[in-house]
């Protein structure tokens, strides 16, 4: 496959990430015992966008007190729930996001608890929270992310007493890189095809929903926008019927994120009238996708990292199609604003 080493991605995010469960529970055990209010996912761009799944499982599995909220935007609005009891997780591949190492900053100085997972050791993040992982490489560094986020948030419902089956969910969670390798083969010629497609394609569409929303969210606003420099707009299938649909024309491009959580009819619902109108409807969904060994019930969960993962296939053929790399920015880290 093209930029794909299996190797390397099996060493990074099998053997290296499932090698933090044992830090991941000792942190949130610690946390546990100890008591806290709330918990804050807190990002900016793309690692904002990967918190809203899990704030998505807490909030639909747990009755923990959990807030996604954009970094820049909590500094400034007076949150009324965070408190020095809140447990506050951050993330951040290189370690230096100026607005998620000034909310680390804001929190530690308030006296909550902070948790951080940082690709790029020594760097300003890692030395401000109160606990790091430090994956040490940006490589996969998402993949591995995911993982570890999984790890903390239903360590944190099993010590919550709402999740008995952790143990059997940990034991699928160290199949994931699998699934996951297994779906980008199978996704790879399907990926090539869309670039190759719409590698001129100005404008996109893109439909997801519950602990899918935040990857819809991501790739539209940091590979399309930020990283291809297309015009592109999320948009949540439950907002879909109230004024996006009456944009969409016979060459529109929408894309539709399917996942297999309890939002799956919204997402049937936009597809249904989708594929009556646009010629040019692209679906992926992760039903498609054999995850061997994973259960039905905690496949919904897991649709979060195989559906980064295919689409993260797009992203390099796009790459090459459009000669445009991914690490080409007009702005953004290349000027002050």
């Amino acid at each position: 496959m093209l930029k794909y080493d299996e190797e390397l991605f099996l060493r990074l995010v099998e053997k290296e990430g499932l090698a933090f469960r044992g830090q991941i529970e000792d942190i949130v055990d610690g946390i546990s015992n100890r008591g806290y209010s709330n918990i804050f996912l807190i990002g900016a761009g793309g690692t904002i966008a990967m918190m809203y799944p899990y704030e998505y499982i807490l909030k639909s599995n747990s009755t923990i007190n959990v807030h996604a909220v954009i970094a820049a935007e909590f500094m400034v609005m007076n949150h009324r729930q965070f408190s020095k009891d809140s447990v506050c997780i951050f993330t951040s591949v290189s370690g230096t996001t100026q607005e998620t190492v000034a909310a680390a900053e804001f929190c530690k100085e308030r006296g909550a608890t902070t948790i951080a997972l940082v690709a790029e050791p020594n760097t300003p993040l890692t030395k401000i929270v109160d606990h790091c992982i430090t994956t040490g490489s940006e490589t996969h560094s998402f993949d591995t992310f995911f993982m570890l986020l999984y790890m903390f948030s239903f360590r944190f419902m099993y010590n919550n007493n709402e999740f008995p089956q952790y143990e059997q969910f940990t034991k699928e969670v160290a199949l994931l890189p699998r699934a996951i390798l297994n779906a980008v083969n199978s996704f790879d010629k399907t990926a090539e095809e869309f670039a190759i497609k719409h590698k001129d394609t100005d404008y996109h569409m893109m439909v997801g929903s519950g602990n899918l929303w935040g990857n819809t969210y991501s790739y539209a606003m940091c590979i399309l926008e930020e990283m291809q420099w297309i015009h592109a707009r999320s948009i949540h299938a439950a907002e879909f019927f109230h004024g996006t649909l009456e944009l969409v024309v016979e060459d529109t491009s929408v894309i539709l994120l399917k996942g297999e959580d309890e939002t799956r009819p919204l997402m049937d619902r936009v597809e249904r009238f989708a594929e009556k109108i646009t010629k040019q409807l692209t679906v992926i969904d992760t039903k498609d996708f054999e995850m061997e060994g994973i259960s039905e019930e905690f496949r919904k969960h897991f649709s979060v990292s195989i559906n980064w993962s295919v689409l993260s296939r797009i992203s390099v053929y796009l790459e090459r199609e459009r000669n445009h790399p991914l690490t080409l920015r007009r702005y953004y880290r290349q000027m002050e604003y």
